[in-house]
């Protein structure tokens, strides 16, 4: 089923999802703290017991930070001119609602970074994956949706591009058969021209959606600036996990 939505604007901030991270928030999920941990310039110092280091799919060390725990995991994956600082909110406040979350810090190889990152979570006890990007971290995470080995449950891009740096999203959403929800706003040049494209493409997906909001907020800061979006968005993860 494919369905077209169009949030209104909402131009406050949300603070549950602030750039900063805002306290400690879920529990680690399982074991392998890093033995040095890195507060990323932005984690308490509770958050940084939660940084972990893990392999990608190419056997390469990244860095993340982790937590929560339950049966469905959500990988997040951050946009260019952010790190994993972006997400730190939002994972803490997914961990709260019963997920056992993983907020990479992409050193560039964003989907084998995401393949390590979804085995990690499975072998911490995750029978579901979902995953979640912003901009190049939604081209990554709908390229990793192609080639994540038990496919995952459900994708999230906000404000992808189709492509970015080698990753192509446009060939991966035609073939993706699990739910996808698509953000843009509307005023976002070739990142919300992008999402309508990918939303055609997006033909195999069983629950595909695509949400286009006022504005011309990128990334996490179309979740930072409305809030109902964000709250659509958890949303849509719920009916998946």
């Amino acid at each position: 089923m494919r369905q077209r939505m169009l949030a209104a604007a909402v131009l406050v901030c949300a603070g549950a999802l602030a750039l900063a991270a805002c306290g400690d928030d879920g529990d680690t999920a399982g074991a392998g703290a890093s033995p040095t941990a890195n507060d990323f310039g932005c984690l308490s110092a509770a958050q940084t017991a939660k940084s972990v280091t893990f392999k990608d799919a190419g056997g390469n060390e990244v860095a993340g930070y982790e937590t929560g725990t339950g049966k469905t995991g959500v990988v997040l994956s951050h946009q260019s001119n952010n790190n994993v600082c972006s997400w730190v909110a939002g994972a803490d406040e997914l961990a709260k609602s019963g997920y056992r979350v993983l907020a990479v810090d992409s050193n560039g190889s964003e989907v084998p970074e995401i393949q390590g990152a979804a085995e990690r979570l499975r072998k911490e006890g995750a029978q579901k994956v979902l995953l979640m990007g912003a901009s190049k971290g939604g081209t990554a995470s709908l390229a990793a949706a192609a080639k994540v080995k038990p496919p995952v449950a459900a994708v999230v891009s906000l404000s992808g591009p189709g492509s970015y740096n080698g990753m192509d999203a446009t060939g991966a959403i035609a073939g993706l058969t699990m739910p996808v929800l698509l953000v843009a706003a509307q005023d976002d040049g070739q990142f919300a021209a992008d999402a309508h494209e990918l939303d055609k493409l997006a033909r195999k997906s069983k629950d595909e959606k695509l949400v286009i909001v006022s504005g011309s907020a990128h990334g996490n800061d179309i979740l930072q600036q409305q809030p109902a979006v964000w709250n659509q968005v958890k949303a849509f993860l719920a009916r998946y996990r």
